[in-house]
């Protein structure tokens, strides 16, 4: 049996896709390998492998162990890609951005959720050859498309009437995640429902939070802010919507995107050159506002355009399933495992 440690503390701050990640995969391998794979949480005992999912200061102390057998690290983001999320002094965040390099530098093996993240690592003094993409994935049991009975009882609960057209958007409230559009497509477009999912996970130190937290207080009536929402409860946000919308202009590879898609969602996206790697052909692309918009008024006048898209949903879902990335992380697992034995 393999002793796998996971080093994390993404299921603190609710809200955040790493968190959904995280959860994810250890409850996939507790589930399904249970007999291969001893898991344990946080402990500095010694293990074969330990996979870091978050960047705390312990847990790069912890590097220097040599209980912690063969060191994996999860990339889910980069210094570039924290813009626009956070605000720190200039001088804290440029050491807070070597530290985290310095951090992936600490790996034995990195593991990204998105393959244009590769060159980027690389461009940051990391060798190509120990980088691995591994995509994201998101459990069926708990996002799944739900009885037209059930839909109709979270719009009665939501006050929204059956035929309303409901566009919806889950993350952050943050720049990074395009929340200036959705919300001006919500002001530009007044007889369609528009929700969002999500708050400052951030807290005070979110970029643009005053501003956010105003523009949160005078929303339009037909915009509706949900603030923090547990994942439990998510799948019924995204039975609901017509269209699931993620406006944003930077991602890696969006939980909520895997999650509409597993709920058969049709899914309206700014077109970024990461999705454009990893789901292409499976969503509708957006180059901005304006064209969201017409998407989402052309299929508010012709709903049956959509059928194609809750199809599409479907087989992303079935890609980026449980089963086909069990299969996956098994592999890995056991052949760094093999790396470990050899090495020692």
């Amino acid at each position: 049996m393999i002793k796998i440690t996971m080093f994390s503390t993404a299921d603190k701050v609710a809200g955040q896709g790493v968190g959904s990640a995280y959860i994810e995969l250890v409850n996939l391998l507790k589930s399904r390998f249970s007999k291969d794979f001893d898991i344990k949480i946080n402990k500095y005992s010694r293990a074969d492998l330990s996979h870091y999912h978050t960047i705390n200061p312990t847990f790069y102390l912890s590097t220097f162990s040599k209980k912690r057998g063969r060191k994996i690290g999860y990339v889910h983001f980069l210094p570039e890609t924290l813009e626009g999320s956070i605000k720190l002094p200039k001088l804290f965040r440029n050491i807070f951005y070597k530290y985290v390099i310095s951090f992936y530098k600490r790996m034995d093996q990195i593991v990204v959720v998105n393959p244009t993240f590769i060159d980027k690592l690389v461009a940051h003094g990391l060798k190509r050859e120990k980088i691995k993409y591994i995509p994201n994935f998101v459990s069926t049991e708990t996002f799944y498309e739900k009885s037209d009975e059930e839909k109709s009882a979270f719009r009665k609960k939501m006050n929204i009437p059956e035929d309303k057209f409901v566009v919806f958007g889950d993350g952050q409230v943050q720049e990074r995640k395009g929340i200036d559009d959705f919300y001006k497509l919500a002001q530009e477009n007044p007889d369609i429902q528009f929700i969002w999912a999500g708050g400052f996970s951030f807290g005070k130190i979110t970029d643009g939070y005053d501003r956010y937290k105003k523009m949160l207080e005078d929303a339009p009536e037909n915009m509706k802010f949900t603030g923090i929402v547990d994942r439990n409860d998510l799948v019924n946000y995204y039975n609901i919507c017509d269209i699931f919308l993620l406006p944003s202009y930077d991602e890696l590879f969006p939980m909520s995107v895997l999650e509409a898609f597993s709920c058969g969602a049709p899914v309206l996206l700014r077109n970024l050159e990461l999705y454009q790697a990893i789901i292409d052909g499976y969503y509708e692309p957006a180059e901005n506002r304006a064209e969201m918009s017409d998407f989402i008024n052309r299929a508010n006048n012709n709903r049956g355009i959509l059928a194609d898209f809750k199809k599409k949903s479907k087989e992303a879902s079935s890609y980026y399933s449980p089963d086909h990335l069990s299969e996956i992380w098994y592999k890995f697992y056991n052949d760094q495992y093999k790396i470990y034995k050899q090495d020692k």
